[in-house]
């Protein structure tokens, strides 16, 4: 049966099906030792082979989902670092993680909390697409007192380079001499959205946590602990949980 070249890929649990169509467009995919750049491509996974940056890969039958309490000082990234940050590569190793899985989005590397791993690339991209407004909530600590007025601001959104976000939910937890905690949850995916939104307001992050992932929540974990989660749990949409 021929199946989508991305969709193979991201079963073999390689990574996403937004990545693979990254490496696809990069020239780093062969079909039958050709190099391929068509995203539409489709493939017999028994008889063509694939190989991605050199690997051959083949389906997985069994899949995984984690997930991990990413401590601060890790990048979210397999392999090594080019200026010799710690990666995820380096985290699985110390805390006993052996399954071939990737991460489901990013945590910067200043920040900690809860990230989620696989090697289900179907079921990474759905929780990452955009249209399925998957929500995730932080609790934020910030330099400064916020006040009445600049959280009304918070709670109406903000124009960024990159858009308007406003968001699904926000608090002020606790208000401490020098600093300010809040818990605030949204559905946005973008790069340090958090910490450039709260900085828009004049208020620098000091320390981000992320608690939440749809219903699955970091619970007791300590930094760098993990445990195993059930798909029935991972914010997908209903039709595709059990598939």
């Amino acid at each position: 049966m021929e199946v989508r070249l991305n969709k193979f890929i991201a079963s073999t649990g390689y990574c996403s099906r937004r990545k693979a169509d990254e490496l696809i467009e990069k020239g780093k995919v062969r079909v039958n030792n050709k190099v391929v750049k068509e995203f539409g491509l489709k493939i017999n996974p028994e008889k063509d082979t694939v190989e991605v940056e050199g690997k051959v890969l083949k389906p997985k039958d069994k899949k995984v989902y984690i997930k991990l309490y990413k401590p601060r000082g890790y990048l979210t990234q397999l392999g090594k670092d080019r200026f010799g940050r710690k990666t995820l590569t380096d985290l699985f190793k110390e805390v006993g993680i052996k399954e071939k899985v990737f991460p489901v989005g990013r945590l910067d590397y200043e920040s900690e909390g809860l990230l989620l791993l696989t090697n289900d690339g179907d079921v990474a991209n759905l929780i990452m697409h955009p249209k399925n407004k998957v929500k995730k909530t932080y609790i934020v600590e910030v330099k400064g007192r916020v006040n009445l007025e600049k959280f009304n601001k918070m709670r109406k959104g903000a124009h960024l380079e990159d858009g308007f976000l406003r968001p699904d939910d926000i608090k002020i937890l606790k208000k401490k001499k020098n600093s300010t905690v809040l818990e605030i949850t949204i559905h946005s995916g973008q790069k340090r959205i958090i910490r450039r939104f709260m900085k828009s307001f004049g208020y620098p992050v000091v320390r981000l946590i992320r608690t939440q992932i749809g219903k699955i929540s970091l619970g007791n974990l300590k930094p760098a602990q993990w445990e195993r989660v059930e798909k029935d749990l991972l914010p997908l949409p209903k039709e595709k949980r059990r598939k």
